[in-house]
């Protein structure tokens, strides 16, 4: 069972979220029906997706789950709760249930029609009593062949509701009933009967004639669409089943004595230590304490580029280890890692509903009953008119046939899927249907400066040192000595930068004597016999405060933002060191491709004026909001949509929560905290601000897909009914039309899975894009 307890608007109850597999819907008017007879109990409302086969329910804590299965079977499905485990419940959706039984009865049902359909349609092959043969071939079919259909329709007759069994079943069964009729007692059983083929139907008297082509015809047809549908939407949750295959099965866990034994991953708690040989996934969800390697996120992250780890990186469950022995210390298990997390978030996306669905659905719910009208109608027109019996029934069948709302139903639904899952393989997860559609209408997007444009973290960015000293590199070797002790982010930066330029030869850094660290000045150690001190720039009329270069260099640090230390041997100012937050790569060219969408950047952050107007002079944004509070951000975004903006928020700290929540799209880094990725509704895994135009492309193509698949559903309907009406349109053919428009929708959805972020222009500017 799925269940998850929220807040409820206006009330001091609490509401359960229950997930529900839902089995024998086959059209949106099955989902419209299910969602009715939920929405009829106190307090509850139910989101039904055709395309997972699933219901999300909310409801009070008073209903039971046992009372809604219940009422999902009285309207005549089945109802079951998920399989407890992570893995089953992901793929339990997209694995379509009784395939085998549903292919073994297509080939039975095609071996008999096939002869019927190839006599009925070649004339120069009908021999003498060929018509009683294909009644024999064609009574199997529409009995036992057509049998899902007639049971599910009698099922929606006993709760007095019609789906597109029921139209379909009234078919088979209405032009199997003309055929009895027209070979015993409408003088078509004569031996030398000749029956042409036409694909459109007389509307005149005559001699009765057989539509046992349109009885074999219609199921097989539908039995065809219905399962090449069914796996091109198990194609659509290869998201879901993907991120399964990644966890790994088995963990080697290292006890304290150096020995090993291999545990399945369940298994695993946090605080064990695991060894990641090459070419084996990470267990789980970790810091490296010992080894290095290079690992491969693009499975988990979308990031092609492999990733350096070595003691103290953090790393992701379900990365693939290019490189050396690594040993890994457990930091989450189970549903805590990041994988689970991902894996929720695009089930819980696949499983909602955009606001254009809600419209199909709508529609479909009157769709069968007005198509049964229309049917009842023709027939009544037709024999008034003076009509032959046959040609009236005929008209009528093909009413019945070609109008199932089937692919009504899957016209969102399964571009979703495929946009939802894609958008996982890209690194970027979305909420849900409804931040699909935000990501589309956006045009202001308000950016975080510290850990999303930038990487959050302190480096070196400049060393400058004295003329005619003692030179950079033995003035930076110095103070990475001296700072070796210090737990001091601009420590740390420094003697990281030194080790990193000396290569091979860190390990050669001279011992420091004498530490000592005063908060707010600096440090100071004896290196090599000589008095180093590391610290803030002393005031100009002290001895030993910098001049010549070293002021310039302070000078160009407090202008970008950055801060300055200034490097002391002996008493004398040797070199500057300028850190700062450094740009991420790629932020330029995702505020550039941003601004080629249409999209207006907005920088706001809590750091000072000259901070954010370097980054925002970097990366091209005009409005820069400077040392803005929480509180801040929250009423910059409250302004913009005051003034008509739809503006999307992008953060990664619990500073940036209250606007990520307030925005009309919230979207947080996927290295951010728990506050800022719960608020959002869409998550950057990929640690490149890329991601983000990437997004907003996806949302537009998928936008463009469910309207080109409910153009064609709407349009299908609105040409193909009228033709039937007037008896234009065979049964037979009616069938392989309906079929056929529902296998167009899902393979027009399908094509998202493929879909590829645009190439970037051919424009070069500061590193081009």
């Amino acid at each position: 069972m799925s269940t998850t307890t929220t807040g409820t608007t206006g009330t001091t109850d609490s509401a359960v979220v229950t997930e529900l597999i839902v089995g024998g819907m086959t059209c949106a008017a099955c989902v419209a029906r299910i969602e009715k007879k939920l929405g009829r109990l106190e307090g509850v409302s139910a989101g039904v997706n055709l395309a997972t086969g699933r219901a999300r329910v909310t409801h009070p804590a008073a209903v039971t789950a046992e009372e809604l299965m219940a009422v999902v079977v009285a309207a005549g499905f089945t109802a079951a709760l998920p399989a407890p485990e992570p893995a089953k419940g992901a793929e339990e959706p997209a694995a379509p249930a009784g395939t085998a039984p549903a292919t073994d009865r297509l080939l039975i049902t095609a071996l008999l029609a096939v002869p019927v359909l190839v006599l009925s349609m070649v004339p120069a092959l009908q021999f003498r009593n060929w018509q009683w043969l294909c009644f024999a071939l064609a009574s199997p079919v529409a009995v036992w062949g057509s049998w899902p259909f007639h049971e599910r329709a009698l099922r929606g007759l006993r709760h007095s509701t019609a789906t597109m069994d029921t139209l379909v079943s009234l078919g088979v069964l209405a032009s199997y009933a003309w055929s009895a009729y027209a070979l015993f007692l409408g003088g078509a059983g004569e031996p030398g009967m000749q029956m042409p083929f036409t694909l459109v139907p007389s509307a005149t008297g005559g001699t009765a004639d057989v539509y046992l082509e349109a009885v074999v015809g219609v199921p097989l047809f539908v039995l065809t669409g219905r399962l090449l549908e069914a796996r091109a939407r198990h194609g659509t949750g290869s998201a879901l089943r993907a991120l399964a295959s990644l966890a790994a099965k088995e963990v080697a866990v290292r006890a304290a004595d150096g020995t090993e034994r291999r545990i399945p991953v369940e298994d695993l708690r946090v605080g064990d230590h695991f060894v990641v040989r090459p070419g084996e996934k990470v267990a789980t969800d970790g810091v490296v304490v010992a080894g290095a390697s290079a690992l491969d996120l693009s499975l988990v992250t979308g990031e092609s580029a492999p990733v350096e780890a070595g003691p103290g990186t953090a790393v992701i469950g379900g990365a693939v280890n290019s490189g050396g022995l690594l040993e890994v210390r457990a930091e989450a298990v189970g549903a805590d890692t990041q994988l689970a997390r991902i894996a929720r978030l695009v089930e819980e996306a696949q499983a909602g509903k955009a606001r254009v669905q809600r419209l199909a659905d709508a529609v479909a719910g009157v769709f069968v009953p007005a198509v049964l009208a229309v049917a009842v109608t023709v027939l009544g027109f037709w024999l008034g008119a003076g009509a032959s019996p046959q040609a009236a029934v005929t008209a009528a069948v093909a009413v019945l046939v070609v109008a199932c709302p089937c692919a009504l139903g899957l016209a969102t639904p399964t571009a979703l899927l495929a946009a939802t899952g894609r958008g996982a393989g890209l690194g970027i997860l979305v909420g849900g249907p409804q931040a699909l559609e935000g990501l589309r209408r956006v045009d202001t997007v308000v950016l975080d400066k510290t850990g999303t444009l930038t990487t959050g973290s302190m480096t070196v960015t400049e060393v400058t040192a004295r003329a005619g000293g003692l030179g950079r590199d033995a003035a930076l070797r110095l103070a990475a000595a001296a700072e070796a002790g210090s737990e001091h982010p601009v420590g740390r930066a420094i003697h990281a930068h030194a080790v990193e330029a000396a290569g091979p030869e860190a390990k050669a850094l001279p011992a420091a004597a004498g530490f000592t660290a005063t908060a707010g000045v600096g440090v100071r150690a004896e290196v090599a016999g000589r008095l180093v001190e590391v610290g803030r720039p002393r005031p100009g009329g002290e001895h030993g405060a910098p001049a010549g270069d070293l002021a310039d260099a302070l000078h160009r640090a407090e202008r970008a933002g950055h801060t300055a230390v200034v490097v002391h041997v002996d008493g004398t100012p040797e070199a500057v060191v300028a850190l700062g937050d450094t740009v991420r790569a790629g932020s330029y060219r995702a505020v550039d491709h941003l601004k080629r969408l249409g999209l207006r950047p907005v920088l706001a952050t809590g750091d000072s004026e000259a901070a954010a107007r370097a980054v925002a002079g970097e990366l091209g944004i005009a409005e820069v909001h400077a040392r803005a509070t929480p509180e801040d951000k929250a009423a910059l975004v409250r302004t913009l949509r005051e003034r008509g903006h739809r503006v999307a928020v992008i953060g990664d700290g619990v500073n940036d929560t209250a606007a990520l929540a307030g925005a009309d799209l919230g979207i947080a880094m996927g290295s951010g905290t728990d506050a800022a990725i719960g608020a959002a509704d869409v998550t950057l895994v990929r640690e490149d601000m890329s991601a983000l135009a990437d997004a907003v492309r996806l949302a537009r193509r998928t936008s463009v897909t469910v309207r080109s698949n409910l153009a064609w559903a709407f349009g299908y309907n609105l040409v193909t009914v009228p033709l039937a009406a007037v008896g234009l349109l065979n049964p037979m053919v009616a069938a392989a039309a309906m079929s056929a428009s529902s296998l167009l929708v899902v393979g027009n959805s399908l094509r998202l899975r493929g879909w590829q972020p645009r190439p970037a222009g051919s424009r070069n500017s500061r590193g081009g894009i």
